[in-house]
């Protein structure tokens, strides 16, 4: 892998920033509104513990991944969805609320549903039995980078809403830039990574984003879900948590290869996420 550091220090620190941002327009009455919609999480959580590895299984074989590139690619959709998620259907006019309680859910979840497709994902493509321990710590992690800046956010907007309001299309604004950072910043620090090997993972890596993408929309559309939900869903649903599927791959598993497809979805999946955003931007402002 090449030197990411700045990445991985500027990452968290920017999209805390954004969760901060996030939380400016949210109030306690949005996540209760969650408890109503039971439809649109058991929907979420479907298809991101039920359908999605499936689906990565099959990309592997038809794209006739090398075994440790097939298990990578597993291990990625199997990861719940990534904190940039909650950016996405920010910029997209999403249900934001309702992202944060899916990463939140979906990554408790995971506790369960990764150590056991990881452990189907070895044992199909590498005739391994081991075993994956649950990858606590580093559900903690995303669960504190979500939660203590949406909290933050949201209390400002409880003590000084003028504040808040005011704040909000910088805030805006701002994200999108910092987006457009990561993007080049990610591009740049893998960019060896990405030359070696996206003509091998990178087209299955960009087939399973899309369609991972366009499922969760059209399923919460064609279950007569609202707009903003649907919008939510499908950008939790598909972007992953690329970052977990590497820890698990280096400092449980220990296979290295076994990196490059979060690593390259990691990439890729955000100019497919803005594009599928912008999509929706224009969707929306068109006639119907």
């Amino acid at each position: 892998m090449a030197d990411n550091s700045l990445l991985i220090i500027f990452l968290p620190l920017a999209l805390a920033v954004v969760m901060a941002g996030l939380g400016l327009h949210l109030t306690p009455a949005d996540f209760r509104r969650i408890l109503a919609m039971p439809r649109a999480v058991g929907l979420a959580l479907a298809i991101q513990s039920l359908l999605l590895p499936p689906l990565a299984f099959g990309l592997a074989t038809l794209a006739g991944l090398p075994g440790e590139l097939a298990l990578g690619l597993v291990l990625l959709a199997a990861s719940p969805g990534g904190v940039t998620a909650n950016l996405f259907s920010h910029l997209a006019r999403g249900d934001v609320a309702l992202n944060i309680s899916l990463t939140a859910i979906n990554s408790l979840l995971a506790l369960l549903t990764l150590p056991l497709w990881t452990a189907l994902a070895l044992s199909v493509f590498l005739g391994d039995e081991a075993s994956v321990p649950p990858p606590i710590r580093k559900v903690i992690e995303v669960a504190l980078l979500v939660i203590v800046p949406v909290t933050l956010g949201m209390a400002l907007r409880a003590w000084k809403p003028a504040l808040a309001h005011a704040a909000e299309k910088p805030v805006r604004v701002l994200s999108s830039l910092l987006l457009a950072l990561l993007i080049v910043l990610a591009f740049i620090s893998e960019w060896d990574t990405v030359a070696r090997f996206l003509p091998v993972v990178g087209l299955a890596c960009v087939a399973f984003n899309v369609a991972s993408l366009l499922t969760g929309y059209f399923a919460a559309r064609a279950a007569k879900l609202a707009e903003p939900q649907a919008i939510a869903i499908s950008f939790e649903i598909g972007i992953h948590n690329g970052t977990l599927a590497i820890f698990i791959a280096i400092e449980v598993l220990q296979r290295a290869q076994a990196t490059i497809a979060p690593a390259v979805y990691s990439l890729s999946m955000y100019l497919t996420g803005a594009i599928f955003a912008a999509w929706l931007l224009h969707k929306r402002k068109s006639p119907a």
